[in-house]
């Protein structure tokens, strides 16, 4: 630990070269910046496709099929899906995108049977604008997800096309479901009847399951009894639907870990350099502090903390910078109608910004052990 009355003087090292400072706390501040960005979208990541033992949400889709563009269903397996042993209920659903390509900027409309998910729906959501009964009052309306609206800058009563699709905003919702937040639920039946659908025809149906140990064994039952039709079926998880449609861009996501890894060893660096110049220019001070009563071990902590000032100013800029384009700028992945959002929630800060303390600290070890052991006369010497 460092007394108070110390502090100033680690203040005073940091400003005393400000121009050599500033490069290093903006190199540590765009270090952290692209560091905090990567943990957003690793958290997306997990949240979007990690499985967890609550899970009862099956998604019956065509076999051999992903974009929804080309997964069509008969309506009418609901029927049969809903009488096998396990199931709760099943809702049979449209998903029209604008882009089934990935992109930062895709509008994915859901067409569910409005009254009846209705009440399903406002248990899971929390209405930012408008109402879910303004969205039944009219069958060309909305429920816009608050990533969606606050991208595209949706408003409640805006009239909005996309693709040929006109609806009318009723209400902005949120969410704790990933894939509620970037979409536009619409009528089931007005949706058919846009252009590219087919009345009768659903692209999915969302199974809830009774029981969530039973997940897997419902969801070969569903496979079994569609084996011999025209339009066979495969059926996962929610999140093993969205981990496997998502497979190319899963592997693109993972791999900026080692972006990650990149910045948090350009952090140690810049840091690491920026100390070790200021204490070989500070020989000889070190050396007056020594004749002052100043002990090796005193003055090895004055360097580790002046790491650390450093590290942790550069980090909260840099944090603090992704948060706010992240969450302003509402940014999520699409691919194939399914969302990966940009989680910015604390415990992804919490890291990034331990992260820069850690290696702030990491930074200093080697050049305050240095310092510490030299003797007056070898720094005098040396100075």
């Amino acid at each position: 630990m460092l007394a108070p009355k110390l502090i100033p003087l680690v203040l005073k090292q940091v400003v005393r070269h400000r121009t050599r400072s500033v490069l290093t706390l903006a190199g540590v501040g765009t270090a952290m910046f692209l560091f905090g960005t990567i943990q957003s979208i690793q958290s997306g990541l997990r949240a979007a496709t990690e499985k967890n033992a609550a899970d009862t949400l099956l998604i019956v889709y065509r076999k051999d099929r992903f974009c929804p563009f080309t997964s069509k269903l008969p309506e009418d397996y609901r029927a049969k899906i809903a009488k096998l042993d396990g199931v709760a209920s099943a809702t049979p659903m449209i998903v029209a995108v604008s882009n089934c390509r990935t992109s930062l900027d895709v509008v994915t409309f859901r067409g569910v049977p409005a009254r009846e998910a209705a009440p399903e729906l406002a248990k899971r959501m929390r209405v930012v604008a408008g109402s879910i009964d303004d969205w039944l009052r009219r069958s060309d309306a909305a429920l816009v997800g608050s990533v969606l609206a606050n991208r595209r800058g949706m408003k409640v009563g805006d009239r909005v096309d996309v693709q040929g699709i006109t609806v009318t905003v009723a209400g902005i919702v949120d969410s704790d479901e990933p894939q509620d937040k970037n979409v536009a639920y619409v009528d089931l039946a007005f949706l058919q009847r846009a252009p590219g659908q087919k009345v009768g025809v659903v692209t999915q149906f969302t199974v809830q399951v009774t029981d969530p140990s039973r997940l897997d064994a419902v969801a070969r039952a569903i496979d079994d009894e569609f084996a011999p039709a025209t339009a066979p079926t495969h059926t996962s998880s929610e999140k093993a639907h969205v981990a496997m449609a998502a497979g190319d861009l899963l592997e693109l996501v993972k791999f900026t870990r080692w972006v990650a890894l990149g910045c948090a060893v350009a952090v140690l660096g810049l840091v690491a350099n920026s100390i070790i110049i200021g204490v070989q220019s500070r020989v000889r001070e070190h050396a007056t502090l020594q004749a002052l009563g100043f002990s090796g071990h005193l003055i090895a902590r004055l360097i580790v903390a002046e790491g650390l000032v450093v590290s942790a100013l550069g980090g909260i800029a840099g944090t603090l910078g992704a948060l706010v384009l992240l969450k302003y700028g509402n940014f999520s992945l699409s691919n194939e109608g399914l969302s990966i959002n940009f989680e910015t929630g604390p415990e992804v800060w919490a890291a990034g910004f331990g992260v820069s303390l850690a290696l702030g600290v990491v930074a200093g070890l080697v050049p305050a052990v240095q310092a510490g052991r030299r003797s007056i006369t070898d720094a005098l010497r040396s100075g």
